[in-house]
């Protein structure tokens, strides 16, 4: 059983769910969102809640499942609450700063790295933190993954960028004999 597939979706006020075939289009008071769910996966809306349920019980039709009920909250969730992820920059002499449509970068290479901020995303740079936001989850986590991946924290001094939160294992460096 889908532990994740047979959860209901409760569709708060002020939310407008429309669907047309496995597209789902929803609308909130943050903007609108659309995905397409697997065709093997049936749903059904009734009283303010989106249920989901399957044909069979082969792994696809499992893995599908959940799947398409995750889609959908993600939906739900991002036109009324949104997503966000919080980067830390860590090393001396690094900096951040948004110039622009931009997120230029100066971690330690012969250049600073720009990289275009996506439609939808915002890009809040307070010091050594960053917040990355929007409506999409995977317009905002492939955002905060750029940003991560032009610099990832190396393991013996911890200079880099990572997330908020994130473990960073240390090796020791050499030993002096």
């Amino acid at each position: 059983m889908s532990r994740v597939g047979n959860k209901p979706i409760q569709i708060p006020s002020g939310v407008e769910v429309s669907t047309a075939e496995n597209l789902f289009t929803v609308k909130g008071p943050k903007g609108q969102l659309e995905c397409t769910i697997p065709p093997a996966v049936r749903y059904q809306i009734e009283d303010g809640v989106i249920t989901f349920k399957r044909d069979g019980d082969r792994p696809q039709q499992r893995a599908d499942h959940g799947l398409a009920r995750a889609l959908v909250n993600n939906l739900v969730v991002g036109v009324t609450e949104g997503f966000s992820k919080n980067l830390e920059l860590t090393g001396t002499g690094y900096k951040w700063e948004v110039q622009g449509k931009d997120v230029v970068l100066n971690v330690g290479f012969s250049h600073p790295v720009r990289l275009p901020i996506p439609e939808g995303i915002s890009v809040d740079i307070k010091g050594i933190r960053c917040e990355v936001a929007g409506i999409d989850k995977q317009k905002v986590g492939f955002m905060a993954a750029q940003i991560r991946g032009t610099k990832p924290v190396e393991p013996y001094k911890g200079k880099g960028i990572h997330y908020v939160g994130e473990f960073i294992r240390r090796k020791a460096g050499k030993s002096g004999v």
